[in-house]
C-alpha cells in the first residue's frame, strides 16, 4: 500500500486541450518575469577533464573487441541500443577531449558499425532489443539466447548517434548508411507518424505496441525524422496536462497507464539529451549552437523539469535530480520520477512497485541540469556529485537521497552521458553539419525506386 498522497487534486490540474501553443504562450509570458538561466560553456576545467578520464575508464574495461560493444553494466556482457548510444556518445567525447587518439576511435568504430552491418535482426526487421556483447548474439534481458523484439526508443537514440557520427566523420558515412539500409522500417512508423516497438512473448504471435511517452517519444522521434522518416504524430506533445508543483506547470503524458500497460515518466533526462545533442531544435534547424530554441516548446517543458526539482530543494532541503537509473540488485532498475501514476515524486519498478527507498541524485540527471542551467542550485549539484566514483571502474550511478549511500554499480549509459554533457559545455550543441557535395548513399537509396523495395524508406530528397 502507498503510503504518498496523491497530488494530482482536480483544482490542481490544467489540462492542454488541443494544443499546447496557448500552455507555451502562457509560460513564455511568466519566463518574461524570471531570469532565464544560461547554459554553460567554455574549456573544461582540469577537475571537469579529470572527470571526463575517470568515465572513459568505465569503456576500457567493459570494451568487447571480439564485437567491438560495450556492456551496458559492469562486467555484465549484454547491451541495449540506447545503452550502446551512449557509448557511441562516450567515444566521440573521448577523442574530442584528447583521452583517446583517432587511432584507437577508428579501431573501436569500425568495430562497432561492423557488427552493426552484421548481427542478426529481429525477424529480419531491426535490431533486437538487446544483444550479448562477447558474439553479438540476440538475447533476452536475462543475456540467455533468442530474439524479444525491438524498441522503437532505443532505435530513435542510436539514429541520433549515427547521424551525429556520420557528419562529424564523414569517411564513416557509407557504412553508417548501409547498416541502417539493412533495416524494414515498415512496422516501426506508421503513415500517421507514430512509432511502434514490438514484442515477443513465448507462445505468442509479434506484437507491435505504441512507444513512447511525453519527453521520450519526442526525442526518439527526432532520430527518426533526422533520416526523412514522418514522425509528426509522434513529435506532438499530445495527449498532456501539466500539474502544479511548487508553483511551476509540470508538464506529463495522460496516457492511462492502466489500459495500456505503458507508465508515463517524468524524469530529466530525455529533456537533457534533446538538449545537449540537438539543442532543444527541430531537426530541419541545422544552425550551429545558439539560445534560441526552435523546438521551442521542449525547451520550456524542460525548464519547467529543472525549476520544480530546484524548487523542491530550496522547500525541503533535499538535493534533487530525478531521473531513471539502475541499481546492484532487485528489481536493477527504477524510475525515479518528478511524477507518474498519480503521485509525485514517486520512484516505482518497470511493473510499477512503489520503492521509495531508492530514490536518489542520478549522476547523469544532476550534471545534465549543471550543464544546461548555470545557477546557484546546479552549483550544489556539482559539488555533491562530481567526487561520486571509482578512478579505476568509473562514475557510480547516483547517491541515495535518503542518506544510505552509493547506487554501488556503474553503466555505459550513465558513464557516456557524462562524458556527452562536458563535451556540451565544450562545444555546445553536439550535432555539427559540415558542408558536403555529393551525395549520401542513404539519400540516394531514398531517391530511387528500386534496391530497397519493401523496406519502408521515406521517399525524400533531403535526408541525408
Amino acid at each position: 500500500m502507498r503510503l504518498a498522497l496523491p497530488v494530482c487534486l482536480a483544482f490542481l490540474m490544467t489540462a492542454c486541450g488541443n494544443s499546447y501553443q496557448s500552455f507555451s504562450t502562457d509560460i513564455v509570458q511568466r519566463h518574461n518575469h524570471w531570469s532565464t538561466p544560461k547554459p554553460r560553456s567554455g574549456e573544461l576545467t582540469e577537475q571537469e577533464l579529470e572527470m571526463a578520464r575517470i568515465a572513459w575508464k568505465y569503456f576500457e574495461n567493459n570494451y568487447q573487441e571480439s564485437t567491438g560493444l560495450v556492456n551496458a553494466v559492469n562486467n555484465y556482457p549484454s547491451v541495449t541500443w540506447w545503452d550502446a548510444s551512449s557509448y557511441l556518445a562516450g567515444m566521440v567525447s573521448a577523442l574530442e577531449f584528447g583521452i583517446i587518439e583517432k587511432e584507437e576511435f577508428d579501431r573501436r568504430f569500425i568495430r562497432f558499425i561492423a557488427t552493426l552491418n552484421t548481427i542478426d535482426l529481429f525477424m529480419g526487421e531491426l535490431p533486437n532489443k538487446a544483444y550479448n556483447t562477447q558474439n553479438a548474439a540476440k538475447v533476452d534481458y536475462a543475456n540467455q539466447p533468442g530474439e524479444i523484439g525491438y524498441s522503437a526508443l532505443d532505435l530513435g537514440r542510436l539514429l541520433i548517434w549515427l547521424h551525429i557520427i556520420k557528419h562529424r566523420f564523414p569517411q564513416y558515412a557509407n557504412a553508417i548508411d548501409s547498416a541502417v539500409l539493412r533495416w524494414n522500417f515498415c512496422n516501426v512508423v506508421d503513415k500517421n507518424g507514430t512509432m511502434f516497438g514490438a514484442l515477443l512473448e513465448p507462445g505468442k504471435p509479434v506484437q507491435y505496441l505504441q512507444e513512447g511517452r511525453l519527453g521520450y517519444e519526442e526525442y526518439a522521434a527526432k532520430g527518426f525524422e533526422l533520416w526523412g522518416f514522418n514522425t509528426k504524430q509522434a513529435l506532438m506533445p499530445e495527449p498532456y496536462a501539466t500539474i502544479n508543483m511548487y508553483g511551476y506547470d509540470v508538464p506529463y503524458d495522460t496516457r492511462d497507464p492502466r489500459k495500456l500497460k505503458a507508465h508515463s515518466y517524468v524524469v530529466t533526462e530525455s529533456y537533457v539529451l534533446d538538449g545537449i545533442e540537438l539543442g532543444w531544435d527541430l531537426t530541419a534547424d541545422r544552425s550551429s549552437h545558439d539560445a534560441h530554441y526552435s523546438h521551442s516548446w521542449v525547451a520550456e517543458f524542460a525548464l519547467q523539469i529543472y525549476r520544480v526539482q530546484e524548487k523542491r530543494y530550496h522547500e525541503t532541503g533535499i538535493i534533487t535530480a530525478r531521473t531513471e537509473h539502475q541499481l546492484a540488485g532487485a528489481p536493477y532498475f527504477v524510475y525515479d520520477t518528478i511524477y507518474t501514476d498519480g503521485f509525485a515524486w514517486n520512484t516505482i519498478s518497470e511493473v510499477g512497485d512503489f520503492l521509495p527507498q531508492y530514490s536518489a541524485v542520478a549522476i547523469k540527471g544532476a550534471m545534465g541540469m549543471w550543464v544546461l542551467w548555470d545557477t546557484e542550485y546546479t552549483d550544489l549539484l556539482f559539488e555533491h556529485v562530481s567526487h561520486v566514483y571509482d578512478r579505476e571502474k568509473g562514475f557510480y550511478e547516483g547517491v541515495f537521497e535518503n542518506g544510505t549511500g552509493l547506487i554501488n554499480t556503474f553503466t555505459s549509459n550513465n558513464n557516456g552521458i557524462l562524458l556527452e554533457i562536458l563535451l556540451y559545455k565544450k562545444q555546445g550543441k553536439l550535432l555539427q553539419y559540415q558542408a558536403t557535395t555529393a551525395p549520401s548513399i542513404w539519400t540516394k537509396a531514398l531517391q530511387s525506386p528500386f534496391g530497397h523495395e519493401g523496406k519502408c524508406l521515406p521517399r525524400v530528397t533531403d535526408a541525408n
